[in-house]
């Protein structure tokens, strides 16, 4: 399992090189991707703010998205992952957004996803979108794989 303090660590050191920003939308991670980039000295710098959109109250809200913008596009899916991303991105003129919505476990979403489902989306310079499946139904264990692969997406676009 990836070490989510030493990655936060990690894209915290690229981000203030750079000069750059990032704001986080999470869902099932509960805030643990914004927990690790605050725990690092100098945030600051870089973490320009966070939301934990965990429900369609709370994704209109903190977000200003409402049902007419998910028209043909589902939650827990790499188009909403996208979307997300481009959002808090905009919302919080950031370098880089950064995005999670899953199914933390232990069963799946109402969706028809299985526990241990999270879509990842990144919107910057570059913009990416992946799937993970870890195939189980921990939900600790799954926030925290969640957390770390969100945080490895943004690693890798960073270089």
């Amino acid at each position: 399992m990836v070490d989510l303090d030493s990655v936060a660590a990690r894209v915290a050191r690229r981000l203030i090189a750079r000069g750059e920003t990032v704001a986080i939308s999470e869902s099932s991670a509960g805030g643990l991707i914004s927990a690790a980039l605050l725990a690092v000295p100098g945030a600051s710098a870089y973490f320009l703010g966070g939301a934990v959109v965990y429900t369609g109250a709370a994704r209109q809200a903190l977000l200003g998205i409402t049902p007419d913008d998910l028209s043909g596009m589902r939650p827990s899916s790499e188009p909403y992952a996208a979307l997300l991303a481009r959002t808090v991105r905009t919302k919080f003129a950031a370098s880089w957004g950064l995005s999670e919505t899953g199914a933390t476990g232990p069963t799946g979403n109402r969706y028809g996803d299985a526990a241990g489902h999270a879509c990842l989306g990144l919107d910057g310079p570059v913009e990416r979108v992946r799937t993970i499946e870890t195939g189980s139904p921990d939900r600790a264990a799954n926030m925290r794989a969640f957390a770390a692969a969100a945080l490895e997406l943004l690693e890798t676009a960073l270089g």
